[in-house]
């Protein structure tokens, strides 16, 4: 696929939103963003999917869970206000999402923290008073500490059970449940009760355990937070990555800064070398060469002239050139490549983790079991204040800290010991995504690679003239210089000093550098096509020196496998992840590299093609895992089960990715699978022994043999044995 045809597709696409906008404003349909905090768990994702639609003008809605974001679609005559109503009559707080409330996306975690240190700290002050009854503190001494203890907990509950509080109101008012609702019972029961009891002098009060219950679900709640949090929106760092605005011509001749929201097609644009384009457009007038990795992944520059195609995002390394705008705004290509990104994340966010399959049952099944403990011990005469007792330390006993605690611990714990050897976890469910992954699928360019031009072949350099190449590398900041200055810079080596005055020393863009030396002339220039004795004269991977001894020196630059690429593939391999390249670089330079390293590849691939590969194979049942580094790899990493991307990646790869990989060796990637299926291995142990817990405490407490205090400390102890077992995963990233 070409890059003119990668325009004419956009061109088309832009035509068709145009005309979906206009029917739009006859109100068919229309399309707008949410934010949606109190997003927790697989049931959330699928009640505001099937429950929103239901609301009067909304015809669908997407969830991204990552992002904490809903997309509706709905009537146009719906404004944002209507919208806001229908989430709230789901029992769902949202706010509508611009460009400048992008960042109040996952402010949801500072309140779960307060909350947290709240609990924890009024429970450790609350079990010492609780310590001091155990010891046998009587009467009135007894008394005073139920009502200190009281005092303590009625505002401590009523603070940090807000986030428990606040969503089972909203889903009991909306007429549905959740995990909130026998949580915030359990914990309510457990206080009024504790005051009834400091009331009459009773001798037990579970002010402790109400508050140990919110500690450790809490504690849960924000290790599981932390872990979403770190995904971000890969599609709005893409789309910063345009110019903000650019130089437009007028008719006399004279220019003037435009921002590039005010742009139109048919505006002319003064684009200097080092700049950014703020839009779509063909080269009017000039020749320079262009970044074009935003489409395409190569990391060569492409020289392009009058009548050629450049795209908003590229860069323009050597001169001066007029653009004429033939696309802006939304028709953009780069906006095309956010829009896939978007898509395929919403797509991503619908996996749902093993822990929300399971807590989908717990709201149900608790609420039974209360109901009939209760109902249980008033038919067989105890009484209400025996069969509340009971019905509480079974709202307790089965509380999901364990369950809650089962998957977030082992994600931080793996997630802590995978950063100390290089690997930067992002998403707590790429961990999973990543423990089922059968299918590799790698970008060749600062993937395989290092994605940086290695210079090659300067021994021919006569050892007297290095100094003399390595001043005129040191004069520019062209990557090709760079490459060439890093490749000089031995121990001891010195640049040689050119003559003065400075208006000697001359860089041309598009040409390179000249200078004098000891009065005769010496340059780093572009190859001629006859000194590189190429077919198609490709002068993006060499230069020329001329040293003043009259001979030239062609220097070519190739772009280096990183180091361990040919043990990591194989270590791959025998994980039982067979893999190939998908790149946009050129297919002879993608053929090369896959001989090299015995895999197959594809190249010549645009961000649209990488896409369909990867729909396809998540179709056929694989589980794809997508490496990539480019801006053009950002909707394939978006789209895969699961994503990674080196340090050296654009921020848009960085961010589209679940884990980023630090240094230049690949050894990273058989190492996160080793750890994604040790981490899930102890999930699933963490989860029976919550399970085997319940099997054997319920009864127990159905029974009336457990007390509220002891079910606390039951379902805390058995929260603790959760974290121990997670605790072994430190020694399992190798």
């Amino acid at each position: 696929m070409s890059l003119a045809a990668t325009f004419a597709d956009t061109d088309e696409r832009a035509a068709d939103q145009r005309g979906a906008g206009e029917r739009g404003a006859g109100g068919v349909t229309a399309e707008t963003r949410f934010a949606v905090p109190d997003m927790h768990c697989a049931g959330c994702i699928a009640k505001i999917e099937r429950l929103l639609p239901q609301q009067a003008g909304v015809s669908s809605a997407r969830v991204n869970f990552s992002s904490r974001t809903v997309v509706v679609n709905h009537e146009a005559a719906l404004a944002e206000p209507d919208l806001i109503r229908a989430f709230d009559a789901i029992g769902f707080a949202a706010q509508a999402l611009h460009s400048t409330a992008a960042g109040q996306r996952n402010q949801s975690l500072a309140p779960l923290i307060r909350a947290l240190a709240v609990a924890a700290f009024a429970s450790m002050n609350v079990m010492l008073l609780t310590v001091s009854v155990w010891s046998g503190a009587d009467g009135s001494s007894r008394h005073l500490f139920h009502w200190i203890s009281a005092a303590i907990a009625i505002p401590s509950v009523a603070y940090a059970g807000r986030p428990f509080f606040v969503s089972a109101l909203k889903a009991v008012r909306a007429g549905t449940t959740n995990m909130d609702v026998p949580i915030s019972i359990g914990v309510l029961m457990a206080t009024v009760m504790s005051v009834y009891e400091t009331i009459v002098d009773g001798q037990h009060v579970w002010f402790d355990g109400a508050l140990t219950l919110l500690a450790f679900l809490l504690a849960g709640r924000v290790l599981d937070e932390m872990m979403r949090g770190r995904a971000a929106s890969g599609a709005e760092a893409l789309v910063r990555r345009t110019a903000t605005g650019a130089m437009r011509l007028a008719a006399d001749g004279t220019s003037q800064w435009v921002a590039a929201d005010d742009l139109a097609v048919g505006d002319e644009l003064m684009v200097a070398a080092g700049e950014r384009l703020a839009a779509d457009g063909v080269i009017a007038k000039g020749r320079s060469r262009f970044d074009l990795s935003l489409l395409t992944g190569e990391s060569a520059p492409v020289t392009l002239g009058e009548g050629a195609m450049a795209a908003a995002g590229t860069l323009n390394l050597d001169a001066p050139v007029t653009l004429r705008v033939t696309a802006v705004g939304e028709a953009r290509a780069i906006a095309e490549i956010a829009r896939l990104m978007d898509s395929a994340g919403q797509a991503k966010s619908r996996y749902v983790r093993l822990a929300d399959r399971l807590s989908r049952l717990y709201a149900p099944v608790v609420h039974t079991l209360a109901a009939v403990s209760f109902a249980g011990w008033m038919i067989a005469g105890a009484g209400w204040h025996q069969s509340i007792l009971v019905a509480i330390a079974v709202l307790i006993i089965t509380c999901p800290c364990a369950l809650g605690l089962a998957v977030p611990v082992a994600q931080v714990v793996v997630s802590g010991t995978m950063m100390g050897k290089g690997l930067l976890v992002k998403d707590g469910s790429a961990l999973e995504r990543l423990a089922q992954a059968d299918t590799l699928l790698l970008d060749k360019t600062g993937t395989l690679t290092l994605g940086r031009p290695v210079a090659t072949g300067t021994a021919a350099i006569p050892v007297t003239q290095r100094p003399i190449a390595l001043a005129l590398a040191a004069a520019s900041r062209h990557p090709l210089a760079v490459a060439l200055r890093q490749a000089l810079a031995e121990p001891g080596m010195t640049p040689a000093p050119l003559d003065t005055p400075l208006d000697n020393l001359v860089e041309t863009p598009g040409e390179g550098v000249s200078a004098r030396h000891e009065g005769r002339p010496v340059a780093m220039r572009r190859p001629r096509p006859a000194e590189l004795a190429l077919d198609r004269g490709d002068d993006r991977a060499a230069v020329a020196l001329d040293l003043g001894d009259g001979a030239t020196t062609i220097i070519r630059f190739a772009d280096a496998l990183r180091p361990d690429a040919g043990e990591a593939l194989a270590q791959l391999h025998a994980l039982g992840l067979p893999a190939r390249i998908m790149s946009g670089d050129r297919a002879d330079a993608v053929a090369a590299v896959a001989d090299q390293l015995g895999i197959d590849g594809t190249g010549d691939m645009q961000p649209a093609d990488k896409m369909a590969v990867l729909e396809s194979e998540i179709a056929a049942g694989r589980h794809p895992l997508m490496v990539g580094d480019g801006l053009n790899d950002g909707p394939a990493l978006a789209a895969a089960h699961v994503s990674m991307a080196p340090a050296s990646a654009s921020d848009v790869g960085q961010q589209a990715a679940d884990i980023v990989f630090l240094g230049d060796s690949l050894l990273g990637l058989p190492r996160a699978i080793r750890a994604a299926r040790a981490t899930m291995r102890v999930v699933r142990e963490n989860l029976a022994l919550a399970i085997i817990y319940n099997v054997f405490a319920v009864p127990l407490a159905m029974a009336g043999l457990v007390t509220p205090l002891i079910a606390a400390v039951a379902m805390s102890s058995s929260s603790l044995i959760v974290i121990g077992n997670s605790l072994r995963l430190r020694w399992a990233v190798k």
